[in-house]
């Protein structure tokens, strides 16, 4: 059986991406490959924690199909922008990339738990992963200049961080823009943030230069991506009688706004439909509340109630009146003016019941320890220090307490970065106020009333 080829020459290496995954493919890499058709804009792409996918793409010259699934038609189109492949623990490609002159950007898509922020929002320093970078590029960097091997460094800001050493060293003064392409309030200072704690504690000089030279943009990105599953792939093949392994199937939604910082060359990502902003804040806001609390409250709170997808959730009246609540709330706190809320809320009710997209709640449902941080505590934070009911939030932080209290009574693995130490909340005495306590000390410490859990 045939597999996806590529038709056109590749074009040369000029962004290079973090966190090649399903999303990354049905939108950044698509933006590109529908904003250049001159074929200018390569994309090399570095997996995240497994090297799967590049071996997935190498096996079919790096090319890949999107399906996308509408409530009433499909598309089919073989995707070309991404032109190399590589293993995330691949650092020494990483530097040699980065030190081309013609690579003025690096797109991220490494999911929010891949910042390694605190709940304070700076670089945590107590993750054992983070410390370990910082010792590999304290000495790297020192004196005696350490080598790093590849696959040492374990995280996004090690990583990148260990590139940019080298574009510093190679071409100080080439323009080189980083686009964080994930589910963060201001994920473009949440990115700052931790290179530039990383820096400060391995090389001030680095630091320094990354402050003054390296643009870092800010973007909202929305475009629902589920998992694929074996029986899509069989499908796909019955269909069209292609093997495509790195298969990916989307919404027609697409939406990626982005502040217009860019000192450097770039696509034109308008010409796919991107939207430049010089505020981008309430955008954001509008959609980590909206679309990511409202997907983070169908899942815990659907999972709980016997719910696989989100199409089966938002059918629950229940289901269907928290999600009106968080976006009442939603309303209540965000400006008026350029966000069209209210035909905002009807697309999202339409997406959402979307028959033809299987998007599995277990798949929401990982990482709530973190993700939770911008799609309920910042609201209910913002709704307490204006004096309007946060109500709605609390309702999403009762339904994800409820439900890893829910899963550890019942032995099952929680998928989250912090499923060790929600465990052991759990079997607290007091488990809202513990796991509360973990997601933000603030509002635990404020005694923000929660529901009981039946012990």
């Amino acid at each position: 059986m045939p597999r996806p080829t590529r038709r056109a020459p590749r074009a040369p290496v000029r962004i290079v991406h973090l966190g090649l995954g399903a999303f990354h493919r049905a939108h950044q890499a698509w933006f590109t490959a529908h904003a250049d058709p001159g074929r200018e804009w390569g994309i090399a792409a570095f997996t995240g924690h497994s090297p799967d996918q590049a071996a997935l793409l190498a096996r079919q010259d790096d090319v890949y199909t999107l399906l996308t699934r509408g409530a009433d038609s499909d598309g089919i189109e073989t995707v070309e922008s991404i032109v190399a492949a590589y293993e995330g623990a691949d650092t020494d490609a990483l530097r040699d990339l980065l030190r081309r002159p013609q690579v003025s950007i690096v797109t991220l898509t490494v999911t929010e738990k891949g910042y390694r922020l605190a709940a304070d929002g700076r670089l945590d320093r107590d993750d054992p992963d983070v410390r370990a970078d910082l010792a590999l590029l304290a000495a790297a960097l020192g004196p005696d200049a350490a080598p790093v091997t590849p696959g040492a460094l374990k995280t996004m800001p090690g990583r990148l961080l260990w590139g940019l050493d080298a574009r510093r060293g190679a071409v100080p003064d080439a323009p080189l823009a980083l686009v964080p392409c994930d589910n963060l309030d201001a994920n473009g200072a949440a990115l700052e943030r931790a290179l530039i704690d990383a820096a400060t504690a391995v090389s001030p000089q680095l630091a320094a230069w990354i402050g003054q030279r390296i643009d870092i943009v800010s973007t909202a990105v929305d475009r629902i991506t589920p998992r694929v599953t074996p029986a899509d792939l069989a499908a796909f093949q019955a269909r069209t009688g292609v093997d495509d392994d790195a298969l990916v199937i989307t919404e027609p939604f697409h939406s990626w706004i982005l502040t217009d910082t860019f000192r450097g060359a770039r696509p034109r990502w308008e010409d796919a439909g991107a939207l430049f902003v010089a505020d981008i804040a309430p955008f954001e806001r509008r959609k980590l509340w909206m679309l990511n609390g409202a997907h983070s409250l169908l899942a815990y709170d659907g999972l709980i109630r016997g719910r696989e997808t989100v199409a089966e959730a938002i059918a629950d009246p229940s289901g269907a009146a928290g999600v009106r609540a968080l976006w009442d709330l939603a309303e209540a706190l965000l400006p008026d003016a350029d966000l069209d809320l209210p035909g905002y809320r009807a697309a999202l009710t339409a997406r959402f019941a979307n028959p033809a997209i299987a998007h599995r709640l277990r798949q929401i449902a990982a990482d709530g320890s973190v993700k939770l941080r911008a799609r309920a505590v910042d609201p209910l934070r913002l709704a307490l220090a204006r004096g309007v009911s946060g109500a709605a939030a609390i309702r999403l932080i009762d339904a994800w307490i409820r439900f890893v209290v829910a899963e550890v009574r019942a032995g099952r693995p929680l998928d989250d970065v912090a499923a060790d130490e929600l465990a052991r909340r759990a079997a607290a005495a007091d488990p809202p106020h513990a796991l509360l306590e973990l997601l933000a000390p603030d509002l635990a410490a404020a005694d923000v009333r929660l529901s009981p859990v039946r012990p």
